[in-house]
């Protein structure tokens, strides 16, 4: 099991402030009897209006080594092997890559940053780690 993530807690924080019950630290997927892969949180939703249960995992990235740009490759691939995961094993999961607020305005607003987490399918949770707040969601 890889090492959590500086701001683990601090988006484990702000989901449950927003509403989230963590069921899984972290969400475990067994592909083979001999490989597992670890999403680092796991979370439901009740919805009232629907009666219903929103079940999300998330990968959470802190972007804090020398280049962003390598880091942003490791996390799209990273996040595409877990969304085939998720699938493939019948979880029924959507997945949300965690990132702080000033990563994303600084670098993820970028329109080719954009097009290739649009063309990537790539869901976002946009993270304030000193409030440990949701700060916005894209989907």
């Amino acid at each position: 099991m890889s090492a959590k993530d500086k701001f683990h807690d601090a988006v484990k924080t702000a989901l449950q402030k927003d509403g989230w019950v963590i069921t899984d630290d972290p969400l475990t997927i067994r592909i083979s009897s001999r490989t597992k892969l670890y999403i680092d949180l796991g979370a439901e939703k009740i919805i009232a209006a629907q009666r219903d249960r929103q079940k999300i995992a998330v990968e959470v990235k802190s972007f804090l080594g020398a280049s962003t740009m390598a880091e942003f490759h490791t996390a799209v691939g990273q996040y595409i092997n877990y969304r085939y995961a998720l699938i493939d094993f019948g979880y029924e999961q959507t997945l949300y890559l965690a990132v702080p607020f000033y990563i994303y305005d600084d670098f993820f607003t970028q329109p080719f940053i954009q097009t290739v987490i649009q063309r990537s399918q790539v869901n976002l949770l946009i993270y304030d780690d000193e409030k440990e707040e949701v700060v916005r969601w894209q989907s």
